[in-house]
C-alpha cells in the first residue's frame, strides 16, 4: 500500500503512463481508502505539500475529500475550516454556499475563543 503522499502525488501528476483505466481507478480507490482513515494532521500536511508542488495538480474531488475528512476530525479548528472554505471557493460557484457556511463557522469559533 502506498502512502497518502505518494497517492496524492500520483493523482496530482496526472501522468499515469502506460496504466490502463482500471489501474487508474485502483489508484483513485486506494487514495479514497487511505485518506478516509488518515489522521487530520497527515491529511493537512499532504495537502500542503502537494498543493505547494503544483497548486492545480490534485484533482478537485481529491482535494474536497481530503479537506472534508480533515474537517470532520477537527470540526473546531477555525484555521482548517477557513483554509478548506477558501480552497472550496476556488473551484466554482457550486460550493460557494458550503464555503460561506464553513467560513461563518470559523468566525464563530474564533469569536467564542476570545
Amino acid at each position: 500500500m502506498e502512502t497518502l503522499l505518494d497517492l496524492a502525488r500520483t493523482l496530482a501528476s496526472g501522468e499515469f503512463g502506460e496504466r490502463g483505466l482500471a489501474e487508474v481507478r485502483d489508484i483513485e480507490q486506494e487514495f479514497v481508502e487511505v485518506v478516509t482513515f488518515a489522521p487530520a494532521d497527515e491529511i493537512v500536511a499532504v495537502l500542503h505539500t502537494v498543493l505547494d508542488e503544483d497548486w492545480m495538480g490534485l484533482p478537485v474531488w481529491a482535494r474536497n475529500l481530503a479537506y472534508r475528512m480533515a474537517c470532520l476530525q477537527r470540526p473546531d479548528d477555525a484555521a482548517l475550516l477557513r483554509e478548506a472554505a477558501t480552497d472550496l471557493r476556488n473551484f466554482g460557484p457550486d460550493w460557494n454556499d458550503i464555503a460561506a457556511a464553513m467560513k461563518e463557522r470559523a468566525e464563530s469559533l474564533e469569536k467564542n475563543q476570545n
